[in-house]
């Protein structure tokens, strides 16, 4: 990540590319999030470039989400976990 709060282009392509997939999935597998209700009402019912500039912000806002989960143990908000 560079210092404006976006997820740059100069990093690891894979990393990028996974990072978007993984918010894909998560808008998929856990539709009651708050990061999954944030995009639905930042997208509505837009498509095209305005969807994927979307995911990218979501995909850095799960990034920041999943890190807070890993050294803190806080959950994301609305997130279910499985046993």
């Amino acid at each position: 990540m560079d210092r404006d709060r976006r997820i740059s282009r100069a990093g690891n392509p894979r990393a990028r590319k996974a990072l978007i997939q993984l918010a894909w999935l998560w808008l998929r597998y856990q539709p009651g999030s708050a990061l999954a209700g944030w995009f639905r009402n930042r997208v509505g019912a837009l498509a095209g470039r305005t969807r994927r500039i979307a995911i990218v912000a979501m995909a850095r806002k799960l990034l920041v989400a999943l890190w807070r989960y890993i050294e803190t143990g806080i959950v994301p908000d609305g997130a279910e976990l499985k046993a």
